[in-house]
């Protein structure tokens, strides 16, 4: 039976993957904090081994005897009270799972991206994996410390490292159990939060294609290549019009500027420095909600064959899981 080390399988994406892992018939190894818990899991539980990204000898412990490494556990805070864990957590864990990966020998790597650490188009149009990008186009801790991820990624892909890259967008579907700041956008919406909203757009995508694109990635990404797994682009506006059909809830009907907004997050932003609690509107999300997100998918569906299940779809099953568990009524 084939053997891969998945990291991140307590938290969405990468529940996802482990669990199609499991349900194709490999053995799956995942590392976990202790008392950390993934109820997306709960019937398909991977070999979980204690330890975290700071711990080289328990990820190297894990990597032992794996044909496949899947590093998707990543620390997604659009605020934090101390920014230096999001760097340790993205920057160095990346480098200790990579270096790992290289000493067990390990076959065929994945290192799960961002799409947030990819170059966006000033026309909005859909930005690519060639669209250029530097480190001063990164608004906030949680995109800076994903390039950098990335830029440690390479210099392992160049040293020899079989390694490919998956770049998710916007994933939504069951399982967001923390949930993701975009499930949280799903959650306020049902919890009737969201009086109004800003002109801002993403990319959709169902987060069981984007574990699908990972074990594709795995068998037929190109070493060194980077693929976006994404699906649909969407403003703020269409999704929550969307959300109103499956759901019943009425959709905003007010758009704000982005002026006052990014003073309101400003605001809450020195508030949550004091406090050290979590803003309700994160100055990072403010900022980037100025730029429509949007990116092109079109290279991991041809080259991966990657699916693309309705966004739709995607959304009403999302609002089902967030209802069942009641995270809303």
């Amino acid at each position: 039976m084939a053997r891969a080390f998945v990291t991140g399988a307590t938290g969405f994406i990468g529940g996802h993957v482990a669990r199609l892992l499991l349900e194709e018939g490999w053995e799956v190894r995942a590392l976990k904090r202790p008392g950390s818990f993934n109820p997306f899991l709960r019937d398909h539980q991977p070999r979980w081994l204690e330890g975290d990204l700071g711990d080289y000898p328990s990820i190297a412990k894990a990597c032992r005897g794996c044909e496949a490494v899947f590093h998707v556990a990543a620390d997604y805070r659009l605020w934090a009270p101390r920014p230096a864990e999001i760097y340790a957590n993205n920057v160095q864990g990346t480098v200790n799972v990579l270096r790992a990966a290289r000493e067990c020998g390990a076959r065929r790597v994945v290192y799960t991206g961002s799409v947030g650490a990819l170059g966006l188009r000033e026309d909005a149009s859909p930005a690519d994996e060639s669209t250029p990008v530097a480190l001063k186009d990164m608004v906030g801790h949680y995109k800076r410390s994903k390039f950098l991820a990335e830029r440690e990624a390479d210099k392992f892909s160049r040293a020899g490292l079989p390694l490919v890259k998956v770049h998710p967008s916007t994933p939504v579907g069951p399982g967001d159990h923390k949930p993701t700041p975009t499930g949280k956008i799903i959650v306020d919406f049902l919890n009737r939060r969201m009086p109004a909203y800003v002109d801002t757009g993403l990319n959709l995508v169902h987060v069981r294609d984007v574990a699908k694109g990972h074990l594709l990635a795995l068998e037929k990404g190109e070493i060194g290549e980077g693929y976006i797994l994404g699906n649909r682009n969407m403003t703020l506006a269409e999704i929550f019009s969307v959300l109103e059909k499956i759901s019943g809830i009425p959709a905003p009907k007010f758009s704000l500027p982005h002026s006052p907004v990014l003073a309101v997050a400003a605001a809450n932003e020195i508030f949550s420095r004091l406090t050290g609690k979590e803003p309700l509107v994160p100055l990072e999300g403010a900022r980037m909600a100025r730029k429509r997100m949007f990116f092109s998918a079109r290279k991991a569906v041809e080259c991966l064959g990657l699916p693309q299940t309705p966004v739709e779809q995607a959304l009403e099953e999302a609002v089902q899981w967030f209802r069942q568990n009641e995270y809303a009524p």
